[in-house]
Order: structure tokens, then sequence, then C-alpha cells
């Protein structure tokens, strides 16, 4: 139950200093600069499920040897 509190205790942590951080114009730059690699990396493992999906589908289609 200890380990409970402490994790929420730092998830709580994390969201405040991320409110302050975000007040700051130079902190808001680094939030966005954060959050683009963050959408490029989602954006990059989509890319790659969506091709590794495609192999599998067109492999199952392929007649056997």
């Amino acid at each position: 139950m200890k380990n409970v509190l402490w994790f929420l205790l730092g998830i709580a942590t994390g969201f405040a200093a991320a409110h302050f951080l975000n007040k700051d114009p130079r902190g808001a730059e680094v939030l966005a600069d954060i959050d683009a690699r963050i959408d490029e990396f989602v954006d990059r493992i989509g890319e790659a499920y969506r091709l590794e999906e495609a192999r599998r589908t067109s492999a199952d289609d392929a007649p056997a040897a």
C-alpha cells in the first residue's frame, strides 16, 4: 500500500510540475517539443504495425508451397 501511495504522489507531483512548466513560455516550448517527439514516435510505431499486419496478411493469402 505504501508503494501505491508513493506512485500516486509521484504522478501528482509530475502533473503539478508540468503545469508550472507550461506557464513559462520557455517551458511551454520544451513541452511542445516533447509532445512533437512523442507524436512522431507513435506515428512510427503505428506505421510499423500496419506494415507488419499487411505483411502477415499477404503471407496468409499466399498459397502454401
